[in-house]
């Protein structure tokens, strides 16, 4: 995958010497195969790269040994909704930063639903 590239070729840049890292292709490219090497040739940004290869190949089975395709979660898509996502992380971490235990007023009956279905939901399908 395009992460793998992207370590070799850090690895091929460590010594002191100026170095090069040169891939080769057959001439046969599919339209996917093309893309990787346009990213990987665009930028030597690591966390780039990595987003477009979770983008191109999807990001997997994360509880199991699939390393591509679609998952299956209820609510997001993990690439497309990458910022609802993000945005969202960001204010559950704030609210348990403020109200770790949800003892607020305001937070009591997150805090009792979640206490309700505790046990009954499989987090890790739904984003």
């Amino acid at each position: 995958g395009l992460s793998q590239l992207h370590q070799l070729r850090g690895r091929v840049g460590r010594g002191s010497q100026k170095s090069f890292c040169i891939l080769l292709t057959g001439r046969k490219l599919s339209a996917d195969a093309r893309e990787r090497l346009k990213i990987l040739c665009s930028t030597n940004d690591g966390f780039k790269v990595a987003a477009k290869d979770l983008e191109l190949r999807g990001p997997g089975d994360i509880e199991g040994t699939r390393q591509s395709g679609l998952l299956n979660f209820k609510l997001a898509n993990i690439v497309s909704d990458k910022h609802l996502l993000e945005t969202a992380r960001s204010l559950a971490e704030k609210l348990l930063e403020n109200d770790p235990e949800l003892d607020s007023a305001v937070n009591l009956r997150l805090k009792e639903w979640l206490q309700s279905v505790k046990g009954q939901t499989l987090w890790s399908k739904i984003s």
